[in-house]
């Protein structure tokens, strides 16, 4: 049986960039869950990719369907915007282990949903001042910067990775991502190997 990898964490703290090079280690095998949501897709993403991009009847489809394993909806300046996990088939146990990135809510759903030996937490941090400094320049990348947006996503964290919610979500392993990626990485699979991976 595959085990389910939730890699979680503040928003710019490098999850992205160690999900790719998490899914490419060909010795941990992991495959990609791609989650769905209802925000508009930013410059450089692309359908299928980073998520499954839909509006609220799509969304509403799988709510209707029973078929959301867990969401979580932030009210922004530009209306709801959904981000959800949908059973749809890409996630098959028997078939290997699978990564995804989530929020603490995300990993105590696909807890319950799969149970507390399939899924594995990875908390990643790094200091609230490199954070803010990463926030900057990706917004700063955009066609349309939101500013606005980056700062509430900015408290929101605070609030939803709060030493409480890490504590009440039974997450007590993390990994620093304030170094070089490599040595980020090697931590993390060799942590995933020694649960199973």
């Amino acid at each position: 049986m595959g085990k389910i990898i939730v890699l979680m964490g503040k928003s710019t703290t490098g999850k992205d960039t160690l999900y790719k090079k998490l899914l490419s280690d060909e010795q941990l095998g992991l495959k990609r869950v791609v989650p769905y949501t209802t925000r508009p897709m930013r410059d450089g993403e692309k359908e299928g990719m980073q998520y499954h991009f839909v509006d609220e009847e799509g969304y509403n489809d799988f709510f209707l369907g029973r078929k959301i394993i867990e969401e979580r909806v932030y009210q922004t300046q530009y209306g709801p915007w959904r981000y959800f996990t949908a059973d749809d088939g890409q996630i098959d146990l028997d078939k290997g282990s699978f990564l995804l990135i989530g929020t603490l809510q995300a990993f105590i759903s696909l807890t319950k949903y799969y149970g507390e030996e399939d899924v594995i937490p990875v908390y990643i941090e790094i200091p609230d001042r490199v954070r803010i400094e990463r926030a900057i320049r990706r917004e700063n990348r955009q066609a349309q910067p939101k500013y606005d947006e980056m700062c509430r996503r900015y408290l929101a964290d605070d609030k939803d990775f709060s030493e409480e919610c890490i504590r009440e979500a039974g997450v007590t392993k993390r990994f620093n991502n304030d170094r070089p990626i490599e040595e980020s990485l090697a931590e993390i699979s060799s942590y995933l190997i020694e649960k199973g991976i």
